[in-house]
């Protein structure tokens, strides 16, 4: 049985927050601002990042303050991932709360933490920072991708 990864064997809610952290591939896309229509209900990601988002690295700058920096900034837990559907399709927690498994390019799986970019699912490194973008200039800022 312990040849069966972690992510097999236990639901989510059942994970030690060593395991937890380690499912984040670190695509960035949750750090992206994504918009929410009003009439559908669809969900449209921008090229707009977090103020504490650094497209360099795909890494908060202050993720262990991120909730007091950034209020908004989503808490993540197996409750919550259910209810989130605006999660990037390709997120470890959505696909295992969906019953569905890691793909090979997760840094679980591959053992190599560069493979979600060459895999075209990471957070493009041309992103804008929050700070420099009006409000009213994010629907201009949709990219289509999702």
């Amino acid at each position: 049985m312990t040849d069966v990864p972690f992510w097999k064997r236990k639901t989510l809610a059942e994970m030690s927050p060593a395991e937890w952290e380690s499912l984040c591939d670190g695509c960035g896309k949750c750090c992206l601002v994504v918009l929410e229509d009003a009439d559908t209900g669809a969900f449209h990601e921008t090229d707009v990042a977090c103020r504490l988002y650094d497209p360099k690295t795909r890494r908060c700058t202050d993720y262990a303050r991120r909730h007091a920096r950034v209020p908004d900034c989503v808490r993540l837990s197996a409750e919550a991932v259910a209810t989130l559907k605006w999660m990037p399709k390709t997120c470890a927690y959505r696909l295992l709360a969906d019953g569905r498994d890691l793909p090979d390019w997760h840094p679980l799986v591959s053992g190599d933490r560069s493979a979600v970019v060459r895999a075209a699912a990471a957070a493009p490194a041309d992103v804008a920072n929050e700070r420099d973008v009006p409000t009213a200039e994010l629907p201009r800022r949709v990219t289509g991708r999702r």
